[in-house]
């Protein structure tokens, strides 16, 4: 295994930062963690030092920033995992140039690409495939949701905390007059909405192309995956995914296409699904500046993104992706039983033979697994606080 000198530093401590953490370190990479909860996921995992912080955003995580920087005799990759971390890096990214390599595209178009509306607006403008959709910014734009044809999702226009801590992360509305109801409901906490088509298939039928894109427009590292089940069902984040090398060259093409033609540079995916209906992939949404929630399903696959990322901000050679001869699976255990206990689904026979890896536990990293198991003991004893 190679060893890398220079650390890598990883914002946030969540099961998204977990997969990161083990990609850097077993790796050979010397990595911080930096999180607000010392209990989080990736602040209990055997690999790198762990740094407590009094926030995730803000002046709280620039404190923290400038004082690990006090320790570094050159710039270091920086690696972000929520979406408030990179509005507050990208707004703040001249006060780290030179300190940490982080790599953003222009704050505003940056900031399209969040909006679910202006992402909309840009891959229309791209002649990508889209379902058509229509902005929700207050009851009097009710009237517009009429010209769609349902089923529909409504869903957050950005991330919002509040809205999450009430709310499903999506509705699916299969009319005008329920998208309307469930809207006025929602309105008093979050007025920023949307109201896409909907996509006709299983969750088994939901792609994404996750890479790492460097100066040039180019990715350095590109990797395709499908998910197995998501939770909620239909309309809700990753539960469990596989890799889709079958689909490999045409979502990478169109990863790869989008991203050049709005200017993206740095760590993004596209998440896409194949309407049965004419059997082709519409655009659902990227994610950008941050790693994908499921972003260790590329490492257990052979394709280190982060590590990629980490070669080509320190101009180190690359290592080559090492594909397994069968696929493998990345799983949120108890996601992935909730989802199928509740979609009544069967098993996806695409992945069968598919060894599975744990989201929480590996037997080389056991303690964020131990956690989860304990917190579930807890919690059916009524004894979790």
């Amino acid at each position: 295994m190679a060893r890398y000198e220079t650390p890598a530093v990883v914002l946030g401590g969540g099961l998204n930062a977990l997969g990161i953490v083990r990609s850097l370190g077993s790796a050979g990479v010397p990595v911080i963690v930096v999180d607000s909860d010392p209990t989080a996921p990736a602040m209990r995992s055997r690999h790198g030092r762990k740094v407590q912080c009094q926030a995730l955003e803000g002046e709280p995580l620039f404190a923290t920033l400038d004082e690990l920087a006090r320790g570094f005799g050159k710039p270091v990759p920086l690696f972000l995992t929520e979406e408030k971390t990179v509005v507050s890096v990208s707004e703040q990214r001249e006060r780290l140039a030179g300190r940490y390599l982080v790599r953003l595209p222009e704050h505003e178009r940056l900031l399209a690409l969040m909006h679910k509306q202006g992402f909309q607006e840009l891959a229309e403008a791209c002649h990508s495939a889209v379902p058509r959709a229509v902005r929700l910014a207050g009851l009097e734009d009710l009237p517009k949701i009429e010209a769609l044809t349902y089923p529909c999702v409504l869903k957050p226009s950005e991330k919002s905390y509040e809205y999450g801590a009430k709310f499903k992360k999506a509705y699916k509305m299969m009319s005008a007059e329920e998208a309307a109801k469930q809207y006025r409901e929602i309105h008093p906490v979050l007025a920023d909405m949307i109201v896409q088509e909907w996509i006709e298939g299983s969750d088994s039928e939901i792609y994404f192309c996750l890479q790492y894109i460097g100066a040039d427009g180019e990715p350095c590292a590109s990797f395709t995956g499908r998910k197995i089940r998501s939770w909620p069902p239909r309309i809700g984040g990753t539960a469990s995914c596989t890799a889709a090398w079958e689909e490999d060259r045409e979502l990478a093409a169109m990863t790869t296409r989008f991203f050049r033609d709005v200017g993206f540079t740095g760590m993004g995916s596209m998440e896409y699904k194949r309407d049965l209906r004419d059997n082709k992939f519409y655009m659902v949404e990227p994610t950008v500046a941050r790693t994908d929630f499921q972003e260790e399903v590329a490492s257990i696959n052979g394709v280190n993104l982060p590590l990629a990322a980490y070669c080509y901000e320190l101009g180190l050679p690359q290592a080559a992706p090492q594909k397994p001869a069968v696929p493998r699976i990345w799983r949120d255990p108890q996601a992935d039983r909730w989802s199928q206990q509740e979609s009544q689904d069967g098993p996806d026979a695409r992945s069968q033979s598919h060894a599975i890896y744990d989201a929480y536990f590996r037997w080389n990293d056991p303690v964020p697994g131990i956690d989860l198991f304990v917190h579930r003991v807890k919690s059916k004893l009524g004894l979790a606080g």
